[in-house]
């Protein structure tokens, strides 16, 4: 297990800029992977782009560091744009998904790289990508090359590697996805706590909701090339605004009522005899999770809903699979979706 990332932050720079996208566009052709999107980031924030594939998330992602042109709209770094920028000139700095390290090169070498291409001396370079080194607790692998590396320490190397050019604005593009559940878990509290200690701002582009949670000052939700909702993370997941959103933060149920549209949490349903329920339902699964229990229950109008029950209220009452339910709910945590 890789050690701890250091807390000091050397010379590195805070953000003191925000980061604006005005009616980003980007089209292939009569494809359009990201369509006239607005949203500030403001500095010094971990936001997370979340979304399904092929959304627009990596795209819009890549047009913030000038790996794609942009068909229209403009990208504002302290209220210049940079969109048509060279990304060595943009003052951000992007970590690849597969890390993108140079096979032939130590590890230091690797870190040192872009100082290289700028001809710094090799003291001044090797110097400064040993400072980044002991940022990211790698000191010891700097002579070792990548493939004599885990995959959690190649993202070292790779984030150490980003880092050295002093950034405003990190890019993250699904940088944890390589890594088993394990070391996944271990290295978002490390991104964490790292973005916390530099004060730059992150932007981190993920398909994983409990990841953009865990890490998110901001999630910025993207479905189908736009952003469908925008916000602090307790409020996006507390409160979704579409049934887009609900489902795919997780632990929502959307129900379409007499009344209208709704989403309402998992844990906020509760089981009641049939007689006295608003909703009757038969169950058609029951899974074990740990520390709770979930129980998937259908609902007249092939609609289906999921019930979380802490162990301790399921097996104080258990519940069997094709039993009839009655559920309730309390009003305030019925929240009304847009159409």
């Amino acid at each position: 297990m890789p050690q701890g990332i250091a807390t000091s932050t050397g010379d590195l720079m805070r953000s003191t800029f925000d980061l604006e996208l005005n009616n980003v566009t980007k089209a292939y052709g009569d494809t359009v992977a990201v369509d006239s999107i607005d949203h500030l980031f403001s500095a010094g924030t971990y936001a997370c782009l979340l979304g399904p594939s092929g959304c627009g998330k990596s795209t819009t992602l890549r047009m913030i560091a000038g790996h794609e042109s942009v068909t229209n709209g403009t990208i504002l770094l302290n209220q210049s744009d940079i969109a048509h920028l060279a990304p060595a000139k943009r003052g951000t700095a992007m970590m690849f998904q597969n890390y993108a390290l140079f096979p032939h090169l130590s590890v230091l070498d690797n870190v040192a790289f872009s100082l290289r291409m700028k001809g710094e001396d090799a003291a001044v370079r090797h110097a400064r990508a040993g400072e980044m080194l002991d940022l990211v607790a790698m000191t010891a692998f700097a002579d070792r090359m990548p493939d004599q590396l885990s995959g959690g320490q190649q993202q070292r190397v790779a984030l150490a590697r980003a880092l050295i050019t002093n950034p405003q604005v990190l890019l993250l593009d699904e940088p944890l996805s390589a890594l088993d559940p394990f070391l996944r878990i271990r290295m978002r509290a490390e991104l964490k706590k790292l973005q916390q200690e530099l004060g730059i701002t992150f932007i981190h582009v993920t398909h994983g909701q409990d990841e953009a949670l865990a890490l998110a000052d901001e999630i910025v939700v993207m479905n189908d090339a736009r952003i469908e909702q925008a916000g602090p993370a307790r409020s996006v997941f507390d409160a979704p605004k579409t049934a887009f959103v609900a489902q795919f933060i997780g632990a929502h149920n959307v129900l379409s009522l007499p009344e209208g549209l709704f989403a309402v949490r998992s844990d906020a349903l509760s089981i009641t005899d049939v007689a006295s329920a608003r909703l009757e339902a038969r169950i058609t699964s029951i899974e074990y999770q740990g520390t709770h229990v979930s129980l998937t229950a259908a609902l007249s109008g092939d609609q289906s809903v999921t019930v979380a029950l802490t162990d301790k209220d399921f097996f104080g009452d258990p519940k069997n699979t094709g039993e009839a339910i009655g559920l309730d709910w309390k009003m305030q945590d019925a929240h009304p979706l847009r159409a």
